[in-house]
């Protein structure tokens, strides 16, 4: 025991009196362990931390289903006929996208995003409520008596924390709910809304659309797979007896169920396996280069391992002080790593949704520290044990006694070029990343988006429905804010629309029921833009063909309307000005048995008087061409008018002259003159909101192109690394070539011409693993519209690898050109 610990001791001291190798090998280490651990513990925090409910294995997403077994949502209808199913205990539903909302009492009026579900849904969770309770089966009634029940959040924001709140009134749409119930922090797993309204289904209702989500709690000992089966056949006999258009669509659906966290995450899924993938391909690189210093470092002390050999040493000893470099590097390595990842778990969190992170996972933890010491020191106790059994082999020993000491071997010279080929291959596979993301962005830049952002203010107003109940008290309130706003000294025009041009994917609206006159329905439908007759100037959307609204086209007019030009040349082969559209036409849909009682529900035929320019509704970014159909917002029909009110706001859009930042105090008083209870909210520039689209962009190319710089930093290291160990294994053969005329530049090109291989080699097997990879990836970049089969951004990837291998091997070539002939050949 005694030798053992002597050894160790004498490997500690030594390294820690001569530090450059420890702090090098150290700071490697560090780098790719705090950057994995900090991925992993944000991949564990998003994706695979269990939900905070009740036996959370239990709960799953009922609902249709895409071949890729992606959760796609349920309808109100579907959900009632999917009761009766066995194999659960109980079930929740609630709406999936949040629906601005007015509220006063207790402070100022102010617009919020609610969110609706059932009385099922708290109790199938099993939530623990802050305070008081769900909602009851009366309020969940058409009808029943008003309740709210409020997020942690939004509790303490406008009540202050106060138990006291339970059984005190919030005027909701000027109606007096009473709030009955204070959800706790972990219902953020359904985003970040501020209050809970009841549902409030119709019994047998009609109600076809598909942003929902029901929960399901499977029943003990019940099979998924059961369930499924069961729900899958509730629904194909839920539409065999019906014979429509919509029916038709369903019967070719495969519904089931999911876990709810995958539902909840598998938007987020392929961003997390993204950075994960990224951050391993970190650690492999500093691991690899940690095994090739540690190779470097035996091959230094090579001679002296040698002779002791010779004397008799056994091999365990000779290896002993590898590894006890290996636990001081890992160890040094983990604590430090420990801290940078502290740090970039902080730093994620300006970069990734708040909804991603918790509070407990950026600040140093035990946990954490532990799992760096669980990565770095077997890491480094194995790329130490792999230097010393490369170092101390048979062949290395006795071509050490060949060269006497002078020279490391060829062995460990060849094997320091493999590890260095597999650092460059790891970092092509990261840069290749990175540089689809950058293209993507300068893409973005340079692409022209149909419309104008610039000088253009815009907010989000939904009116109180108690003081504007239907389509006309909404028209009379829109009239007196437009002459309101057009009044504000240095406002040009003034735009109302229920959807800006580009935004994001709670601006879209689609009915259904869009048809040319004796047609079948357009296939997809077209997003339907109720605008006012500035739109198309405060935006300046070209019109190609026609005329835009204007005046005359008030509501008793002539039903009118303008498509965009992808809609027009679909539909309409390019002549569509002057044909007719007909607008909700549900004469053959199941939801229209319902509709057609209603005596406001009429179809609408209008003639298409304009063709418009094509606008990319997500922002530059988005490549698709997506159907338009603008309609006058005050020829809109009055059910068209409630369905869209009931999904979003209206949206107001200002062009002014000059900074439309400084308008912001003018437009909220303006607002309050006409209105003075009604808030307004999302109070931006319309720059700022096409800035937003490309945010999920930006933050993936943060966050791969740091993981791509460490890759880079790392791989040229190691490159430069094994050049060095390479130019002082050839330090006599290169002193002969001199002294038998050899130029320096002839050196210098002998050197990088060895280097340039080993990057070539790098490059290739990088993009082929970049392509056996391309599906991670390719989940990303389907996001944005984008191919993973990038040539521009790969021959990029090329040259700044290309670039940094012979900087790395340029200074070991020119210290080889240096080389003395007479020292080389004298072996000093």
């Amino acid at each position: 025991m005694n030798v053992w610990l002597a050894e160790v001791w004498r490997a500690w001291r030594t390294c820690l009196r001569r530090p450059g190798f420890f702090l090098l090998a150290s700071g490697v280490l560090a780098l790719g362990v705090g950057a994995s651990a900090a991925v992993c513990v944000l991949v564990d925090d998003v994706l695979l931390r269990p939900l905070p409910y009740a036996s959370p294995e239990q709960l799953v997403a009922l609902g249709s289903l895409d071949e890729g077994h992606r959760f796609n949502g349920i309808t109100p209808q579907q959900y009632q006929h999917m009761q009766p199913v066995g194999g659960m205990t109980s079930m929740g539903l609630i709406k999936g996208e949040f629906t601005a909302v007015n509220v006063a009492g207790d402070g100022e009026p102010e617009q919020v995003n609610a969110f609706f579900a059932d009385r099922g849904l708290l109790p199938t969770l099993g939530v623990r409520m802050r305070l008081g309770r769900g909602f009851s089966e009366q309020e969940d009634r058409p009808g029943g008596p008003k309740a709210v029940i409020l997020a942690e959040g939004y509790w303490r924001r406008r009540y202050g924390g106060a138990s006291a709140v339970i059984g005190r009134n919030l005027r909701v749409e000027g109606v007096a709910h009473t709030i009955v119930g204070v959800l706790p922090a972990s219902f953020d797993q359904f985003g970040q809304g501020d209050i809970m309204l009841p549902l409030a289904l119709q019994p047998n209702t009609y109600d076809d659309g598909t942003n929902f989500i029901a929960v399901a709690r499977l029943a003990p000992g019940a099979s998924a797979a059961v369930v499924d089966a069961r729900a899958n056949a509730a629904m194909q006999a839920m539409y065999a007896g019906l014979a429509d258009a919509n029916a038709d669509y369903w019967k070719h659906v495969r519904f089931g169920s999911v876990p709810l966290s995958a539902a909840l995450h598998q938007q987020q899924r392929p961003v997390m396996l993204l950075f994960l993938a990224s951050a391993l391909g970190v650690l492999l690189i500093a691991l690899v280069n940690l095994g090739n210093l540690m190779l470097l470092r035996t091959l230094s002390r090579h001679h002296d391992a040698t002779v002791r050999h010779a004397l008799g040493a056994p091999v365990w000893r000779l290896a002993l002080p590898a590894c006890a470099e290996g636990v001081l590097v890992g160890t040094s390595g983990a604590l430090v790593g420990a801290g940078l990842a502290a740090a970039g778990l902080s730093l994620f969190s300006h970069y990734v949704p708040t909804a991603w992170m918790h509070g407990e996972a950026a600040r140093m933890s035990a946990g954490l520290v532990l799992l760096t010491l669980a990565i770095a020191v077997p890491g480094a106790l194995l790329a130490a044990m792999f230097g010393a059994w490369r170092g101390l082999s048979s062949a290395s020993v006795q071509e050490a006694l060949h060269e006497g000491g002078r020279t490391p071997g060829r062995h460990g010279g060849r094997l320091g070029r493999v590890l260095v080929v597999a650092q460059m291959s790891l970092a092509t596979c990261l840069m290749c990343g990175t540089g689809l993301f950058l293209h993507a962005l300068y893409d973005a830049a340079r692409t022209p988006l149909g419309f104008a952002s610039d000088h253009i203010l815009t907010f989000d107003l939904a009116p109180v429905r108690a003081s504007n109940p239907d389509a006309a008290s909404t028209q009379t309130l829109v009239r007196g804010l437009l002459r309101r706003l057009r009044a504000l000294p240095g406002v040009e025009h003034v735009a109302v629309t229920n959807g800006l041009p580009a935004g994001d994917f709670g601006q879209q609206f689609n009915m259904g029921g869009v048809h040319a006159p004796g047609k079948d329905y357009f296939d997809p439908n077209p997003q339907i833009r109720g605008v006012n007759a500035d739109f198309f100037s405060v935006f300046r959307i070209p019109m190609r063909e026609g005329r835009s609204f204007d005046a005359t086209d008030t509501a008793g007019s002539e039903p009118v309307a303008i498509v965009n030009r992808t809609l027009a040349e679909r539909e309409y082969g390019g002549h569509a000005l002057g044909k007719g559209i007909v607008v909700n036409d549900y004469s053959g849909y199941s939801a229209g048995k319902k509709l057609s009682g209603d005596p406001t529900f009429r179809p609408v035929t209008a003639r298409i008087v304009g063709v418009a320019g094509d606008t990319r509704q997500f922002g530059p970014l988005d490549d698709q061409k997506r159907a338009f159909l603008y309609l006058p917002l005050v020829q809109m029909p009055e059910h068209v008018v409630r369905v869209f009110r009931s999904f979003q706001p209206l949206r107001f859009a200002l062009r002014v002259q000059g900074n439309p930042d400084n308008y912001r105090q003018a437009v909220r008083a303006a607002v309050a003159d006409v209105a003075p209870q009604q808030p307004i909210a999302n109070l931006q520039t319309m720059a700022g909101i096409v800035h937003a689209t490309t945010d999920d962009t930006r933050r993936n190319l943060f966050l791969v192109g740091l993981f791509a710089l460490l890759a880079l930093g790392l791989a040229a290291a190691g490159m430069y690394a094994v050049m060095t160990v390479a130019v002082a294994a050839r330090q006599r053969e290169f002193g002969v070539r001199m002294a038998l005329g050899a130029s320096s530049p002839g050196l210098v090109r002998m050197v990088l011409q060895g280097g340039l291989r080993q990057i070539a080699m790098g490059l290739f097997l990088g993009m082929g693993i970049t392509l056996a990879l391309s599906r991670v990836l390719g989940a990303v970049m389907e996001e944005i519209d984008r191919s993973v089969f990038d040539p521009f951004a790969m021959a990029g990837v090329c040259l700044v690898l290309a670039a940094a291998g012979l900087l790395a091997c340029l200074l070991p070539a020119l210290r080889a050109a240096r080389v003395p002939p007479m020292r080389a050949l004298r072996g000093e």
